[in-house]
């Protein structure tokens, strides 16, 4: 007997706009489609990974907490700001560094036009902004997408696991890193290898002093940097550095501990921590990307799968917002007919290579700032300015 053929996925129903992923630049993408009223899913397949072979968790923290004062008036215009400001996300006054010498400087947030800034609970702030995309008329569907092929997404559910297939005129790709829709047509340019290696110290107020900084701490070190900085979990830790030059003990507690007790500065921010406490340090990719292109016929990518930087930028959640909101009025503007298509995706890419050139201006220049350490791999390739490379 022959073996049974696959299940085809089962077809389903056509929409104006499919928005895969609901992070925030998915979430204010589906938000600008609904507004502008068009028929729009926004397919979220949830803060949950799941364990191979084994149940889903719900993670209590997710990496990418600083929202910079700039966002103010971009919150104001989308008719957020005060929805986010009654949720009441910790004030970041501003950060402190040593960069370029031992020497701790700070820079305040008095003085921005904007005002200050925030370390935002993240799993919160998405779920407000894809609260606010259903309220202006966004479905929102737990489900991933897993690929695209001409109209056509191939979707999974979250809750069944079933396939299905779901017919989109356009497709906002908001997957993030992974960039499910985008990777297939285009090119993306990598900046470099760097990684971060991360952990939460909850708060124990019992036991320790009351941790009130509201300030950021960067500091760089001769294999990297390092920054910390108050989320409503309690303290974020974070060394970055390249793949190829990370210590193998940085994935356990004990070694984690041991490289931030030979930091300056950051380890004063952990007095009061037990090193026997140290949760088991997560990583995360955080070198720059760009999708190029970053559209075509029948789909955009906004956020980390069109443009992600490295996180010294400090611009990641900002420009998520705008290239989400960007990319909803785009494929608004070429859902109201044919004929305004390739200017409304031209204009979409002169957005973005508008901020990719302003990030690699500002990137050059604060790591051109470091130069303690000539011999170090990790300084040398940033000074040496290496062009992208293709992945």
């Amino acid at each position: 007997m022959s073996p049974r053929p696959p299940a085809r996925p089962r077809p389903s129903e056509t929409v104006d706009a499919v928005v895969a992923g609901g992070g925030p630049a998915g979430a204010v993408a589906a938000l600008v489609l609904a507004r502008a009223g068009h028929r729009v899913q926004l397919l979220d397949d949830g803060d949950q990974t799941p364990a191979t072979g084994g149940p889903v968790f719900k993670p209590v923290f997710k990496i990418g907490e600083f929202l910079p004062p700039a966002a103010r008036p971009l919150l104001a215009d989308l008719g957020l700001l005060d929805g986010f400001l009654a949720a009441g996300h910790p004030v970041s006054t501003g950060t402190y560094a040593a960069w370029g010498s031992a020497r701790l400087y700070g820079r305040s947030h008095l003085f921005d036009p904007y005002g200050h800034g925030w370390h935002l609970d993240r799993l919160r702030f998405d779920a407000f902004l894809r609260d606010a995309a259903v309220a202006a008329g966004a479905e929102l569907r737990r489900a991933a997408v897993l690929d695209r092929l001409d109209d056509r997404l191939i979707v999974r559910d979250r809750a069944t696991r079933a396939v299905t297939e779901l017919t989109a005129r356009w497709t906002v790709d908001a997957t993030g890193r992974r960039c499910v829709v985008g990777r297939r047509h285009s090119h993306r340019l990598r900046q470099d290898r760097l990684v971060a290696a991360y952990a939460v110290f909850p708060d124990h107020r019992q036991s320790q002093p009351a941790d009130v900084e509201a300030r950021t701490l960067v500091e760089a070190a001769p294999h990297g940097w390092w920054y910390t900085t108050r989320i409503p979990a309690g303290r974020l830790v974070a060394h970055l550095t390249d793949a190829d030059l990370a210590a193998p003990s940085l994935r356990t507690p004990q070694g984690f501990w041991r490289a931030l007790s030979r930091t300056v500065h950051v380890r004063h921010r952990l007095a009061g921590h037990s090193p026997t406490a140290t949760p088991v340090p997560r990583w995360a990719p955080a070198h720059g990307l760009r999708l190029t292109p970053a559209s075509g016929p029948g789909w955009v990518a906004a956020g980390d799968a069109a443009l992600a930087f490295d996180p010294l930028s400090s611009q990641g959640i900002l420009t998520a917002l705008h290239t989400g909101a960007r990319a909803g009025r785009t494929v608004a503007d070429c859902l109201a007919g044919a004929g305004r298509t390739s200017a409304a995706l031209a204009d979409y890419t002169a957005f973005l290579d508008g901020i990719a050139a302003a990030y690699r201006r500002n990137h050059a220049h604060t790591y051109d700032k470091e130069q303690r350490w000539p011999l170090s791999p990790f300084w040398r390739r940033r000074r040496t300015a290496n062009s992208p490379r293709s992945t």
